[in-house]
């Protein structure tokens, strides 16, 4: 019996419902990912206007969210980030949104696809806000049929976006991870990226030493070495 060829990525689409969601979970990966060549985009499916911890006017907190997620994805290297500005804090799984993702799906033609898992994590409830279980559940469907499926959302391909097949669906964030990645060596990239983030995490000095804290234990879920950090996954390959 032959074996399957591994799967070789060029690009990789990362979907998630907020700004600094990515940074939180997953920039030491992504980092590594930008360091191997892989084409990495981000895509926001909300601009994160229900956030913040201060009197900043409501209606500047988007600008200064897109402009602060822009700054960490610069830190990791990636430039491409596609806002999809849907209401943060009321966001659904509708055809809106699915559409709207399989759009980006179709433009960035990625082999691998990261997003926020759909199921509920009990033990880590705010890794489910409902925005995340939203993008989650959105994005599988977009990833599975609708992206692949030339006669879903026609208006796609009216437009020129062919489907696109996508071979590797990642989850963070969900309750049964079982792929772990070393991110020792760019947990300082990962923190810079996270600091961009003033609105969120500036009146929280003890952030850098919480979030070390959370690499240390999956580190030790994973059976690595002492003093290494980790982040985790869930990897769904996806057959033809």
């Amino acid at each position: 019996m032959s074996t399957p060829e591994p799967l070789v990525v060029e690009r990789a689409l990362v979907v998630v419902a907020h700004p600094d969601d990515i940074d939180f979970a997953a920039a030491g990966t992504i980092a590594m990912w930008v360091e191997a060549g892989i084409e990495v985009t981000y895509c926001l499916v909300t601009d994160g206007d229900a956030g913040g911890f201060d009197d900043t006017p409501r209606e500047r907190m988007a600008g200064l969210r897109r402009e602060e997620q822009t700054a960490a994805a610069a830190a990791i290297g990636v430039t491409e980030i596609r806002f999809l500005g849907h209401p943060d804090g009321r966001l659904y799984v509708t055809d809106e949104v699915r559409r709207d993702i399989s759009r980006v799906i179709r433009e960035v033609q990625p082999q691998r696809v990261l997003t926020q898992s759909p199921e509920r994590s009990w033990d880590r409830l705010p890794a489910s806000h409902p925005d995340h279980l939203a993008t989650g559940e959105a994005t599988t469907i977009a990833v599975y049929p609708d992206a692949r499926n030339p006669f879903a959302h026609p208006e796609l391909l009216a437009d020129g976006l062919e489907a696109w097949t996508v071979r590797e669906l990642w989850l963070m964030g969900g309750p049964t991870p079982g792929h772990f990645v070393d991110v020792t060596e760019t947990f300082d990239r990962k923190m810079a990226a996270l600091f961009c983030h003033v609105s969120q995490v500036g009146h929280r000095p003890e952030i850098a030493d919480v979030v070390r804290g959370w690499g240390t234990r999956t580190a030790q879920a994973a059976g690595l070495p002492e003093g290494r950090l980790a982040e985790a996954f869930q990897v769904v390959p996806i057959p033809y």
